[in-house]
């Protein structure tokens, strides 16, 4: 059975729109993609990745819902540039939300291994999506969850911050 999240969490949170995430989840399926700093190599990923499978994600019935750190006016700054920003948003910068779904802080390996700095490099360096300055919690690990009906349906739980969610498949999943 899926774990239901506590409803005074998702009616808690309102979005850029006005909307709460339970009122989204009641009338289908939102993804909500828990972001990192927005200087980071791997949100800027995420975002561009999100732009790029956007039709897609939403073809297949899911609104998408940007969870991040920082004030709305910054964040609306942001979204912008990665042509997301009339998506849903929700600012978190007491990160409760994160830690409602379970999201915590990384340990150095996490966020600074082998492995994060070379997916960095490539992500960073050769596909373009350049650290930025540092606003909110560095350390904070990001995820990406599907909920309908305030229950999860899907979950990625990033162990590194450098991994890849497929946000297609995750979009697809099926309501149970």
């Amino acid at each position: 059975m899926s774990p239901t999240i506590p409803t005074k969490h998702l009616d808690k949170f309102k979005t850029n729109k006005g909307l709460s995430i339970s009122e989204l989840s009641t009338h289908g399926k939102v993804m909500l993609v828990f972001l990192r700093h927005f200087g980071c190599t791997f949100c800027r990923e995420s975002m561009a990745d999100i732009c790029n499978k956007r039709k897609e994600i939403e073809e297949a019935g899911t609104t998408i819902i940007l969870v991040h750190q920082m004030d709305e006016d910054y964040a609306r700054q942001i979204m912008e540039i990665y042509e997301l920003d009339n998506l849903h948003r929700v600012s978190d910068p007491e990160l409760n939300l994160y830690r409602s779904f379970g999201l915590g802080r990384g340990g150095i390996r996490q966020l600074f291994g082998l492995r994060v700095w070379w997916r960095g490099f490539l992500a960073g360096f050769l596909k373009g999506h350049l650290v930025g300055s540092l606003r909110g919690d560095g350390w904070q690990m990001p995820g990406v969850f599907v909920v309908y009906k305030n229950r999860i349906l899907e979950a990625f739980r990033h162990e590194y911050a450098s991994d890849r969610p497929n946000y297609l498949a995750l979009a697809n999943c099926a309501l149970r």
